[in-house]
């Protein structure tokens, strides 16, 4: 059953005992949420999200957001939960805690994750999350928190400056804040969502990825305040960052080569959240709901058997793309190029007329 937009943030608070520090980050992630759920639900224009809501007998709970068939996005998920409990100093370390005692740990955690899968293979699916998390003693005494969170973007066709503009949105929101930002968290992200196993191979083109944010301690300087405003801007960049790709790729026309090009993709897709993704491993070792934790699989995908593609072709140079590369050069690149195709009118001054001039080519 679809909860209506104006009910959702109130239909379940999982963690009404929380302490001020975790009732905030609570109230911030499910407004952050709601807004990022009527985004898409306008981005697809037809479907609304389906709302499950599910308790974890551990401590805890949340909301599954699920859409599917609707009239852009074939699947698509948004998830927020508020977590807690004990965890091994093990497992605790293994996050990345520190001053964890011997034994058990307490552990508080709250954050949203999407993954959308656009039916059309023009349109790049689109992955974002953001979170907050804490360990602390059994008297309350807390002993780490920090924030994590990122956004990344696996398109199916080679549209160069739809990578470049979702880089350059993602700066933009990093240089807000610090300008060290994106210069660090993107390579992160480059390095993080590679298939190992399939000799570093990447899932898409990117985007930025951090963990272990701890305000007053990371190098930009941010506070809690700054912190919290930082990740919410994270949060919120999909409305620039890729809902004008959707406007620009949704309505091309497609075949039957593109498809399976896309199930092919969609499929080292499964693989990565699967073999290697935190959250996913997180959510499986921590008995939270295995429907929320697995809604981020697409519905379909294949894997063919040791698929070749003919160079130069439209496969070929998307997998070209999947290399990290310097983004924001690429598009002043093509900006500039672009400034290129046009020269003076002879006889006019100040009138200037177009030329025809070939787009740099994809490295």
């Amino acid at each position: 059953m679809t909860t209506p937009a104006a009910e959702r943030t109130t239909a379940l608070t999982p963690r009404a005992e929380a302490n001020p520090r975790q009732a905030r980050a609570i109230a911030w992630i499910a407004a952050l949420h709601d807004d990022v759920t009527a985004l898409f639900e306008r981005l697809d224009g037809l479907a609304r999200f389906r709302e499950d809501t599910w308790e974890r007998a551990e401590g805890g709970g949340g909301h599954s957001r699920v859409m599917i068939e609707g009239g852009l996005f074939e699947k698509g998920g948004i998830n927020r939960s508020v977590v807690f409990g004990r965890l091994p100093a093990a497992a605790a370390a293994k996050l990345g805690g520190r001053g964890v005692n011997d034994g058990e740990t307490k552990f508080f955690a709250t954050g949203v994750s999407l993954v959308m899968h656009p039916r059309s293979p023009m349109v790049p699916t689109v992955h974002l999350n953001v979170r907050y998390f804490e360990l602390y003693d059994d008297d309350g005494a807390l002993r780490d928190a920090w924030f994590g969170g990122g956004t990344d973007l696996t398109p199916y066709q080679p549209f160069v400056e739809d990578c470049a503009h979702f880089h350059h949105v993602l700066a933009r929101t990093c240089d807000a804040f610090h300008p060290s930002l994106y210069r660090r968290f993107k390579p992160w992200c480059d390095e993080y969502f590679r298939n190992l196993h399939r000799g570093g191979e990447a899932r898409g083109v990117g985007g930025i990825f951090f963990d272990h944010f701890r305000p007053g301690e990371d190098e930009s300087g941010l506070d809690t305040d700054g912190a919290y405003a930082f990740a919410d801007a994270v949060g919120r960049s999909l409305e620039q960052a890729y809902a004008p790709i959707v406007a620009r790729r949704r309505d091309l026309p497609y075949g039957e080569r593109e498809r399976q090009f896309q199930l092919v993709r969609r499929g080292r897709y499964v693989e990565f959240n699967l073999v290697h993704d935190r959250g996913t491993h997180f959510g499986l070792h921590t008995a939270a709901r295995i429907e929320s934790v697995l809604m981020s699989m697409p519905p379909v995908a294949a894997w063919p058997y040791a698929p070749e593609w003919e160079p130069g072709s439209p496969e070929a140079r998307l997998l070209a793309l999947l290399a990290p590369r310097d983004w924001l050069a690429e598009r002043a690149e093509r900006r500039r190029w672009r400034g290129r195709c046009w020269s003076s009118a002879p006889g006019s001054p100040g009138s200037r007329r177009r030329i025809t001039c070939a787009a740099p080519a994809t490295r």
